[in-house]
């Protein structure tokens, strides 16, 4: 028996279909059911590929018992936070106010009249046990203090509205703009410095800001060039990359980079292959940095990419190793036997796989080997012939295929006929931040490397997220295989238009200039739409939902943290620097500088929280114009210059080579290629903190 989320569009929402909770979906007729039978909401928020999410699903969201009470006392409601991100930024803080962290799955109950919060938590297993209540003992405890203690929840949800609201207002601080884009700098280099402990997360706008302080001449305490070579070798090289098809895990659960946490989401290997081609363009020249945006590429073109040109969101951590399992197990799709490898392997494979990887009879992984290098020198050719039958053996097919198809859930995963292993199952939806993110990082390692691949795959996507997901006027957010859904938050605004730039950038080797000026305009155009309904007048900065798609929220947040993803906010005002130099419209500037000061108290206070607001800082700061014919910008496509904009022109003063403008002013005509670069060069740290 299925209940009503057997007809969703999510497949994280889908994989709870078989619950014997009767599950809403987050829409008004839950909302007001609810408030009609004095029932508080359940809310359940969690993602396709997170692993405690399945976990739960299959344990206490399938128990017959709870789902008794449940449906009884409660009003049951699943979110995906990948379909309503501005509703898992809310109900994700109040949680954390609550019980100082958070974590999904974020379950969380709210009062049906305000929709105001008053307990939650992440994991609740059926039976007493990791230190955690049993889940029914929490809804009865839960329905009991909701019926009685009246007064403590009217007190209590007061504090946490009053909490949540205080913490959406900003104040502005004095600090120098100097002294806090070097305090961003050293602080955010210090996040992501080596550690012997803990988990290890990409943590990529945090890499980009350090990067980014490489051009300055700070003697603090790390060294930030050796800091971002290491981070960037570290995923070149570490277990959390998939050596042998391609793509970046989600995280390692150890310090040294080696077992990771499985699931590949495609936010993190855009993020991760922009930064890369940017530390190659800064002089961190590693053939395996090469080598692995090279196989995420091929990895997003056989396995990530609808046959309409956009990226699937995300592939799970878990498969089945046996049609007849139940339940997946991690990691299963990825990791090798000793004796599996022994098998697939001539001996003299094995012993150069055994050098150059850390492949050991024991392994590192529950008896499994989940390959690390060792080196980031280029691999042999029989090694690499070696690491092909690897793929062949998991995928059932020569690494020269051009699409493996996903499954799309556990069914199709354990009943279609694979050649090889049972694969993981693939989220399919298609989200316009996520692309983005991606198209950047595509347009990056083109304009760094030249591979025309990379730049072919890239347009395919824009141009399928321009024909597609405006509907009545208004861009969305999502689209299910030809279904646009949910309108668009203000990460899909600015990660879209920050792409949008990207491509112009890079599209402009052609001596036709409407090609490369088609980019900037649909920039410019949607950069008005997002003016129009997510700007905040009054404040300053952007709220993260529409004004006109927002009534169902206790608060209307402004996003400036940065966590798995660049906050929309940091990106948008960085964006509207980079609009102001090609336009030459400084209303643009002026807005860039209202959002610095709206979130200048956060940046001063915490500065760790927000990296990719001092890259906006930084583009304010060192903004710097480059004219000149293509050709001679192709020239600079692979050069690390982060707060240059190139524009092309076709006519030049005589005997000039380009222009170069700072900010406001242009530097006087350079004449030859050592002049050019001395003087882009001197621009962009003249606002050195």
């Amino acid at each position: 028996m299925t209940n009503r989320l057997a007809q969703a569009q999510s497949l994280y929402l889908r994989k709870h279909a078989e619950n014997p909770i009767d599950w809403w979906n987050w829409c008004d007729e839950a909302l007001e059911k609810a408030k009609a039978e004095n029932k508080p909401i359940f809310l359940s928020i969690g993602y396709s590929s997170c692993h405690w999410c399945t976990v739960m699903e299959g344990e206490a969201f399938s128990d017959a018992a709870i789902a008794e009470y449940m449906n009884a006392h409660f009003v049951p409601i699943k979110v995906d936070r990948e379909e309503r991100p501005d509703l898992d930024s809310i109900y994700m803080q109040a949680l954390q106010m609550m019980v100082g962290q958070g974590g999904w799955p974020l379950n969380i109950f709210i009062a049906p009249d305000d929709l105001v919060p008053f307990y939650g938590g992440t994991y609740f297993p059926v039976e007493p046990r990791y230190g955690r209540p049993g889940f029914l003992q929490i809804l009865q405890a839960i329905r009991r203090y909701y019926d009685t203690e009246k007064q403590d929840l009217l007190a209590r949800k007061a504090a946490i509205l009053e909490a949540i609201q205080k913490s959406a207002v900003l104040p502005k601080t004095q600090e120098s703009a100097e002294d806090l884009l070097r305090k961003g700098i050293e602080t955010n280099t210090g996040v992501i410095t080596p550690h012997d402990y803990g988990t290890q997360f990409p943590m990529i706008p945090y890499a980009e800001l350090a990067l980014r302080g490489t051009r300055f001449n700070y003697s603090g305490r790390y060294d930030i060039k050796q800091v971002c070579q290491e981070r960037g070798l570290d995923l070149a090289t570490g277990g959390i990359y998939d050596h042998v098809g391609g793509g970046f895990h989600r995280y390692t659960v150890d310090p040294t980079w080696t077992v990771p946490h499985f699931e590949k989401m495609l936010y993190d290997n855009g993020q991760i292959v922009e930064y890369l081609a940017n530390l190659w363009s800064a002089g961190v020249q590693e053939p395996a940095i090469e080598r692995a945006i090279a196989l995420t590429v091929q990895w997003l073109k056989q396995e990530m990419t609808a046959p309409e040109g956009y990226f699937y969101a995300a592939q799970d951590a878990d498969s089945f190793t046996h049609p007849n399992e139940t339940e997946p197990e991690e990691g299963a799709f990825y990791v090798w036997s000793y004796s599996e490898l022994q098998q697939i392997l001539s001996p003299a494979e094995l012993a150069e796989l055994e050098q150059q990887f850390t492949v050991t009879p024991q392994g590192n992984f529950e008896g499994q080997n989940v390959l690390q290098r060792r080196h980031s020198d280029q691999l042999s050719e029989s090694l690499e012939q070696a690491l092909s039958k690897l793929f062949t053996v998991r995928y059932g097919a020569a690494p020269s295929l051009n699409v493996f198809p996903p499954a799309r859930n556990n069914q199709e995963a354990k009943t279609q006929n694979w050649s090889g292993r049972i694969p993981i199952v693939t989220d399919t939806k298609m989200i316009v931040a996520w692309n983005s993110l991606m198209i950047s990082g595509l347009a990056r390692a083109y304009g760094v490397f030249k591979k025309s691949e990379y730049l072919e795959v890239a347009l395919k996507a824009a141009h399928f997220i321009l024909n597609h997901q405006h509907v009545n006027g208004r861009f969305h957010r999502l689209n299910y295989e030809g279904q646009t859904s949910t309108i668009a938050q203000s990460e899909d605004y600015a990660l879209f238009i920050k792409a949008l730039l990207d491509l112009h950038q890079v599209t402009q080797e052609e001596d036709e200039p409407t090609a490369w000026r088609f980019w900037l305009e649909k920039a410019i155009a949607l950069q008005a739409e997002f003016d129009e309904y997510l700007w905040s007048l009054e404040l300053g900065g952007y709220y993260n939902t529409a004004s006109d798609a927002s009534r169902d929220l206790i608060v209307r947040e402004r996003s400036y943290a940065d966590n798995a993803t660049p906050a929309a906010n940091g990106v948008a005002i960085a964006n509207l620097v980079r609009l102001a130099l090609l336009t030459e419209d400084l209303s643009y500037l002026d807005k860039a500088e209202q959002g610095l000061q709206a979130f200048s108290s956060i940046m001063d206070s915490a500065p760790q929280a927000c990296p990719s607001l001092f890259s906006a800082l930084d583009w304010y700061r060192n903004c710097t114009l480059i004219r000149s014919i293509p050709k001679q910008l192709e020239s600079l496509l692979g050069e690390y210059l982060p707060t240059s904009v190139l524009t092309a022109v076709i006519d030049l003063p005589a005997n000039a080579l380009a222009l170069v403008c700072q900010g406001l002013s242009c530097l006087p005509p350079t004449s030859s290629q050592t002049e050019l670069l001395e003087q882009v060069w001197q621009s962009q740290v003249r606002g050195e903190g």
